[in-house]
């Protein structure tokens, strides 16, 4: 097989991303190692992927606990009624996103989903008065477009973004074993 080849090259960049998945503070230098590939061609794939969105960014796995921050889940069902332009926009432009930061809310997903469910958003905030302020707001900005909204609460997260929790044996604390 020639070694630029579609396959070859495909394979190469999931190799470069599984790489970056499990740490993507990992260097270049270390990446190339564990690869076997040369820096050059690391930074290179890196650079297309990021070029082509394949990698939209980089982020950190934090321990919300540590922070004082708490994380909750919005699931949210829609209705029928047909997506306006506004309402569009609101979604493009992160607006309800935009308004909860300002009360030190983060939102860190936000999903649409086929299923029971049409979305769902991943959120810190300081407690569940101001989650349930989130959901107060988000029922008020889609009204007539929300059927119903659960909230959750997390209570342990075994993994995030990939990463097993490095406090994983504390999963049979809260199970109680």
């Amino acid at each position: 097989m020639a070694k630029n080849s579609v396959k070859q090259i495909e394979q190469d960049e999931k190799r470069i991303l599984d790489e970056l998945r499990k740490n993507a503070n990992k260097s270049i230098n270390d990446i190339a190692e564990t690869c076997g590939f040369s820096r050059q061609k690391v930074w290179r794939v890196i650079n297309n992927l990021e070029k082509n969105h394949t990698i939209w960014g980089y982020a950190a796995v934090v321990d919300e606990e540590k922070i004082n921050k708490k994380s909750y889940i919005i699931l949210m069902k829609r209705t029928n009624k047909p997506i306006t332009q506004e309402i569009a926009n609101h979604i493009i432009n992160r607006e309800l996103a935009e308004r909860v930061k300002k009360m030190g809310i983060e939102f860190t997903n936000s999903i649409f989903t086929h299923g029971s469910f049409d979305g769902v958003i991943c959120f810190n905030a300081n407690d569940i008065r101001d989650a349930k302020s989130v959901v107060e707001i988000y029922n008020t900005l889609y009204e007539g477009f929300v059927s119903e909204i659960q909230l959750l609460e997390k209570m342990f997260c075994a993994v995030s973004c990939g990463v097993t929790n490095p406090d994983i044996k504390k999963f049979g604390d809260f199970l109680n074993i």
